[in-house]
């Protein structure tokens, strides 16, 4: 659909589509809690008790004969807001050594999982994990409008899960990993004992991008580039400025990993075949990466390249600008929508307009208002939200969650005029990212907002996070920024660079009204050019998770990962007694 075939939000719901919308999601709960209420952990975690009891006072609980209404008033007067907490005791009976199918079966939701998703940790010490089942009907993602696309999308596991039969025969292999990973196996089809050497199973972030682009520099057609974060696409583009016509090289350095020696054999026979494709066409791979200070150099590589698709919203906005300016401005940049492990949220609903969403219909979606208290009686029914509120959003799913808050804050701008359904826009993380200071409290969204703000200073930011810095005694904000330009001294001696710490403590205490003589002057450290998307090759390591799954938390608090970053600082800007500017 493009832009001008959108509908127009409507701001208020006409009594029609109230009715539109309430029946659809109400037939949808009713199918949800019927399939999922005799489950494992919904029958036996504690936390659904009095809904067990309410049904039996009705005498019904076992009677499938019980009515939509009781089914439905039961479920919104008894289930509480639910978080991992209750969750996991059930799920870690997937980690026995010995997977018994009696253990396991219907645990979530009928049958056994096709996969087990595994979180990122960006936001916890440690990952999560949930169950992921095959659901009649369930949607398949479309990604471009047509012709060839270029994307990236990992099949590794770091776990593989063996179900056993009361008879010794394993009758199931989960696979362990990405949710994205799981959710590709399951749209084609791609099961674990079919797999071979393939560059999708590519664990090392470099070697994975590295081998999708030589395959996609070999076909001159491409139409679309899918990839995951805007910020990996960012990634991708560095990992070819940094390449030649040879084919390409894993940079040596103590800081990488010693499998690498490896990866490289690895791409040297992958590219041999292909790289007389690399060096036809309209310019040549080396001819395009030399023109890269130009608007629109991939289209040099890839003249039909009409759309690039990445989540775009969010702290993943950062790497917009340079996007448009390695795209140019006749390639289209569009968003995936967003979701995460737990739950497929929302769809894209303008293309145009890379934080603009439709909530989903595959789950059952409710807001719980961020101005009241934290439990279930402050969840709003989606018909009755109300544009320009704020809320978090809270899901139940045919995986088997219930009213489970995912921690992720929205705005309500409207609602589709064709079926009522609210439209939104992704603000921020709730309390994972919060930082107190001057008597007040900023969001994931001031720390994002105010260091794009001096961007005109500083210098444009490719990526960022943001730490506690305490060298001087008194807790500060210390950002940690990757900047799009070659780190001179010279730059940093502008004056005007001068004025950025300064410039972001005026915009952070304007977005939050603090006090700006109670609140100490933040720190920017310049980072060293290709930082973060070493770090996410790192944290792949570390956690021994997939390939794209790994994301930057604005606020970094976990210390080996911020001692990670800060020995790659490369120069630091700060004020002295005088005002002027501190390097490092």
């Amino acid at each position: 659909m493009s832009s001008s075939q959108v509908p127009q939000l409507v701001h208020v719901l006409s009594p029609d589509l109230v009715s539109v919308h309430k029946k659809a999601v109400e037939v949808r709960m009713a199918a949800t809690i019927r399939k999922n209420q005799h489950t494992r952990y919904f029958s036996e975690s504690p936390v659904f008790a009095e809904f067990h009891g309410a049904l039996r006072d009705f005498g019904r609980e076992d009677d499938g004969d019980v009515s939509d209404d009781i089914l439905l008033e039961t479920y919104r007067t008894t289930i509480p807001l639910t978080t991992y907490e209750s969750y996991e005791p059930f799920v870690k009976k997937f980690l026995a050594d010995i997977c018994q199918e009696d253990d396991v079966r219907d645990m979530f939701s009928p049958g056994l999982p096709h996969h087990i998703a595994v979180t990122s940790s960006t936001s916890s010490l440690q990952p999560k994990l949930y169950c992921k089942y095959r659901h009649q009907g369930s949607m398949r993602h479309s990604f471009g409008d047509g012709g060839q696309t270029f994307s990236t999308f990992s099949l590794h596991y770091c776990q593989l899960v063996r179900v056993q039969s009361c008879n010794g025969e394993i009758i199931s292999t989960i696979p362990m990993g990405m949710h994205s990973s799981g959710a590709l196996r399951m749209r084609n089809d791609l099961e674990v004992k079919n797999d071979h050497l393939n560059i999708k199973l590519a664990a090392e972030y470099r070697t994975f991008m590295l081998t999708h682009t030589l395959f996609a520099l070999a076909n001159s057609k491409i139409e679309t580039i899918s990839i995951i974060f805007a910020t990996s696409v960012v990634d991708m583009i560095r990992f070819m400025e940094e390449e030649n016509p040879r084919g390409p090289r894993i940079p040596s350095g103590n800081h990488f990993s010693p499998r690498r020696q490896l990866y490289q054999a690895e791409l040297d026979i992958l590219f041999s075949p292909i790289s007389h494709h690399v060096q036809s066409g309209p310019l040549s791979f080396e001819q395009s990466v030399k023109q890269r200070t130009q608007p629109g150099w991939l289209v040099r590589i890839w003249p039909m390249l009409k759309t690039t698709i990445s989540v775009s919203s969010g702290v993943f906005s950062v790497a917009v600008p340079k996007l448009r300016f390695y795209l140019g401005p006749d390639v289209h940049l569009r968003s995936f929508g967003f979701g995460s492990s737990e739950a497929f949220v929302v769809a894209v609903y303008d293309p145009s307009d890379l934080n603009l969403f439709k909530v989903t219909s595959q789950e059952i979606i409710e807001y719980l208002d961020v101005d009241k208290d934290e439990n279930a009686s402050s969840i709003i029914h989606p018909w009755l939200v109300e544009v320009g509120k704020h809320y978090e959003i809270v899901c139940t799913t045919c995986d088997g969650l219930w009213r489970y808050r995912l921690g992720d804050i929205v705005e309500i701008v409207g609602f589709d005029p064709t079926d009522g359904t609210p439209i939104i826009r992704y603000c921020e993380r709730r309390k994972q990212c919060h930082y107190v200071m001057a008597g007040g409290i900023l969001t994931e969204s001031h720390i994002t907002d105010a260091i794009l703000a001096v961007q005109d200073t500083l210098a444009p930011i490719i990526e960022f996070t943001a730490i506690t810095d305490s060298r001087d005694g008194v807790p500060t904000l210390g950002y940690l920024v990757e900047i799009m330009m070659i780190l001179t001294t010279t730059h940093f001696k502008d004056p005007e660079a001068a004025k950025a710490p300064m410039k972001l403590h005026n915009e952070l205490c304007r977005l939050n009204e603090f006090d700006a003589r109670r609140m100490q002057v933040p720190t920017i450290r310049v980072l060293e050019p290709g930082t973060f998307g070493e770090y996410r090759q790192w944290r792949i390591e570390v956690t021994n998770s997939g390939s794209g799954q790994v994301k930057v938390p604005v606020l970094m608090s976990e210390n080996a990962a911020r001692e990670w970053m800060l020995s790659r600082v490369r120069m630091e800007l700060g004020l002295d007694s005088n005002g002027g500017v501190v390097q490092g």
